[in-house]
């Protein structure tokens, strides 16, 4: 079994415990977060284990990349502390499934596309950007072999990430991509960050959509033309797994001439949007991620966005009706770059939207 890369000295030794005393969902001070990061360390139970949304951005927070998120949901797992009600952890294991079936393996040798298991979702890859590139995802009969799996961090199922995660890579490799571009950074993030921590092995080039776009766009530079409009973007948990390519948010939008609005909780401030803490077990979950979601869009329509622009398709559906009610439109990245070179309206977008 893929063993979690860990050192304990740095946080024995580490000053700030950043990873803790920056979370926006607990407040602790210095000389608590020692101690309790210090308790999860040795394998005993913490408050911290009980209160955590598990919104990833410790992993982001964490000036040695030290992986104190992985801990946590580590520690979890182990003394049987589940975020989530059991009988919703046992439905989300079974309905994602990896192997349920075999898929068709047909050879690429070129730039593919995953999708992961949001198959439903290819409208958004079309067009001149996506040209030349192959697509795999789950399908109508619910085959989840191209699914990173690693939704199960927000169930302190840790193990079974590790359990299937490398035959999901192992299916992927069989297709021999040059290169898989992950249309959610979930994905990214697992081939990446997930894969780095424990030593899993990835035979194959991952690449983050939003960089893939920035360079299809510079490449179509001269389609574009400034669409002038102002935009928010509502940053994923996941996105802390890579905070690297958050960059390209603002590249994209400088390129495209969007306006990207400031916001309070936005780049390290982000909040989460508030889903997976809704069925929490904890008494007042559903009330804590209805004030969650409320901060989201009350800082967006501040801010002056007419245009909200999301990377992951669980916060789209999360966040979406309720931004439409305040006249913002809720769009993915993909369909913006697609305004700017004139290949779809807004009026598109606030239709399928």
């Amino acid at each position: 079994m893929f063993e979690l890369k860990f050192n304990q000295d740095l946080c024995y030794h580490c000053n700030t415990q950043a990873c803790l005393t920056k979370c926006k969902f607990m407040d602790i001070d210095n000389a608590t977060a020692k101690n309790e990061i210090l308790k999860i360390v040795r394998g005993e139970d913490s408050f911290v284990l009980h209160e955590c949304v598990t919104c990833y951005a410790c992993e982001e927070y964490c000036p040695y990349g030290n992986h104190p998120f992985y801990l946590i949901v580590e520690r979890q797992e182990a003394l049987g502390i589940t975020p989530q009600p059991l009988p919703l952890v046992k439905r989300a294991i079974n309905i994602s499934i990896p192997f349920r079936g075999e898929p068709e393996i047909n050879e690429i040798n070129g730039p593919v596309i995953n999708l992961g298991a949001f198959s439903q979702l290819k409208n958004k890859i079309q067009g001149k950007l996506f040209d030349g590139l192959s697509i795999i995802s789950s399908d109508e009969r619910k085959m989840f072999h191209y699914f990173c799996q690693l939704m199960y961090l927000h169930y302190g199922k840790i193990s079974l990430i590790k359990e299937r995660l490398p035959n999901v890579i192992s299916t992927i490799t069989k297709h021999k991509p040059a290169e898989v571009i992950c249309f959610h950074d979930e994905c990214y993030g697992a081939y990446t960050s997930f894969c780095n921590a424990y030593g899993i092995s990835v035979p194959f080039r991952p690449v983050h959509l939003f960089e893939y776009l920035f360079s299809r766009l510079i490449k179509l530079r001269d389609l574009i033309k400034p669409i002038n409009i102002k935009v928010a973007y509502q940053r994923p948990c996941s996105s802390r797994l890579c905070p690297d390519k958050h960059l390209y948010v603002n590249r994209i939008f400088e390129l495209i001439g969007a306006v990207l609005v400031k916001r309070q909780f936005s780049d390290e401030n982000a909040l989460c949007c508030g889903l997976t803490i809704q069925g929490q077990k904890k008494e007042g979950s559903r009330k804590r991620a209805l004030e969650i979601q409320r901060k989201n869009i009350e800082d967006i329509e501040m801010a002056g966005a007419e245009v909200c622009v999301f990377n992951c398709p669980a916060c789209f559906d999360t966040l979406s009706i309720k931004l439409k009610e305040r006249n913002i439109i809720p769009t993915f990245m993909s369909d913006l770059c697609r305004i700017s070179i004139g290949e779809i309206s807004f009026n598109d977008i606030k239709m399928s939207g």
